[in-house]
This record gives C-alpha cells, structure tokens and sequence, in this order.
C-alpha cells in the first residue's frame, strides 16, 4: 500500500485506503478492520500526503513528520496518542522542534501520533521509508 492512497475521512474514525474512484465518489477499505465503505463526494475527506504542519517558518508535510517519527523510534511505535497534553507537546517538539505551538493544538499531534502508530503496525511506515531510501538519486 502507498502512503500516497492513505485517507482520512472527516466524521468516521481511523484511516483509510483509496480503492476505487466512482463516479458518485469512491470506495475506501478501513485500515481498522478492513471493511470497505463507499463514500460520497459531499463528505469531508483529507489525503494525507496533502496534509502539512505549521512551523514557525514554513509548513512541513505530514510524511515528512512521519519520517522524523520513524527515525526517531527506529521504524518503531511512537508514543500513545492518549499521553496527557504537556507529554505529547514535548515529543512532538523533539521530532519536530519547530512546530508552531499556536496552530498546532494538543488534538492535532493526537492525530499524527494516532495515524503514525495506525500506519506503523500495517508496516506502512517501515516500507514507505526503505523505498525511499533504496531508490537512485535523480540529477
């Protein structure tokens, strides 16, 4: 699976995989349980590789988040996204020290940090990141 199918589906929980586009919308499969939804254009939806996070400076992209998250932890789990507040803050600024802490709330690192584990134990992640790393270097 490519991170670059991943969604988020505003009102429904977890993440999902882009299968098929329809003309009425598409067809998604929950990384959850597996089970395919089908779901209408009129429904809020986020590509996660269109999803960025402010810094003081610029956005930076959510994979690139993902990636400090991966590196940090070794392709391992990142902290519970049900850590009290000031303990999210604190890991959050380590993968990502820039972070605007006036746009970024408390919520929004519970998502990533939620959605990088979710990734992570259907070994997205680890698989993601090796391509990545594996392929040749364009001039």
């Amino acid at each position: 699976m490519s991170l670059e199918k991943v969604l988020a589906i505003s009102g429904k929980p977890g993440l999902y995989e882009l299968l098929v586009q329809t003309r009425t919308g598409f067809v998604a499969e929950s990384l959850a349980d597996g089970k395919k939804s089908t779901v209408g254009l009129r429904n809020n939806v986020s590509l996660l590789s269109e999803i960025s996070i402010y810094t003081y400076s610029d956005e930076v992209k959510l994979f690139q988040v993902f990636k400090n998250i991966a590196e940090k932890e070794n392709n391992g789990e990142a902290i519970s996204h049900k850590e009290d507040n000031p303990t999210l803050v604190a890991y959050f600024r380590e993968v990502l020290p820039e972070f605007d802490e006036e746009r970024v709330y408390a919520s929004d690192i519970k998502k990533v940090l939620n959605w990088y584990n979710i990734l992570q134990k259907r070994g997205v992640i680890e698989s993601s990141f090796k391509q990545e790393s594996t392929e040749p270097i364009k001039e």
